[in-house]
């Protein structure tokens, strides 16, 4: 099985006969493994087909090579990266309610396209997990997916989130590239600027609660509505 957790065998003792049983765990080096192949371009969840309506926004020339990093930074501390990123932290946690956040996932997705995104993506994302680990993963929004999949990980939920924060503003920037005058280096040079703003986002995310699920970029919020008049595009949000 691909990526499987190290396992360990121990001996304990019940009703005066000793059983033998296995204790699966996962090391950090190996979840970190694991968190890297989840957020991979090459693992199949068609994130590349999305843009979350920025392909409008660039078109109107509301994005361009000098606004975009702004752009993805109102997005992260105040827009769909933000809530995103709270939607992991809330599926990470023990106990979490997976088929409600969910529920909240969908509600905070202001168009049909965006939800059909999320959705799509984390039903993806959900069965490629179950494929690989054995365990069922029911069909959800793709924050509410990941952090259902990495919940348990030894590792801090700011890692974690800023991981995956990181991964949606590459493919973001990913459809800036194929779309505006934007090098591939520009485009890296962009996320490692980003890379403050990240972590900053991830660390308050972590102590977010379902309170903090608001947002207020209405600019983004216009594109990715108005995407869906565009007759001629490249990317499908």
């Amino acid at each position: 099985m691909a990526m499987a957790a190290p396992s360990a065998m121990t001996t304990v003792t019940f009703m005066h006969m000793p059983m033998t049983m296995t204790i699966s765990t996962i090391t950090p080096d190996a979840a970190r493994l694991r968190l890297a192949q989840y957020l991979s371009p090459a693992f199949p969840v068609g994130g590349f087909a999305w843009s979350q309506g920025l392909e409008w926004a660039m078109d109107r020339g509301a994005a361009t090579r000098a606004t975009l990093p702004q752009w993805l930074a109102d997005w992260l501390e105040h827009g769909g990266g933000w809530t995103d990123g709270v939607l992991v932290s809330l599926s990470l946690r023990p106990g979490a309610d997976h088929a409600g956040l969910d529920d909240l996932a969908r509600a905070t997705c202001m168009g049909s396209q965006r939800l059909t995104e999320t959705i799509e993506q984390g039903t993806a994302f959900s069965a490629n997990v179950t494929a690989l680990t054995g365990e069922a993963h029911a069909p959800a929004a793709l924050p509410v997916a990941f952090g259902r999949a990495c919940a348990g990980f030894p590792l801090p939920a700011p890692e974690m989130i800023a991981a995956f924060l990181q991964a949606q503003a590459a493919a973001l920037i990913s459809a800036a590239v194929r779309f505006m005058p934007l090098g591939p280096v520009e485009g890296q040079a962009m996320l490692a600027g980003l890379q403050p703003t990240l972590l900053a986002t991830a660390i308050r995310a972590a102590s977010a609660s379902e309170a903090d699920l608001v947002s207020a970029t209405w600019g983004a919020d216009i594109a990715a509505m108005s995407h869906e008049t565009m007759r001629t595009r490249i990317f499908r949000s």
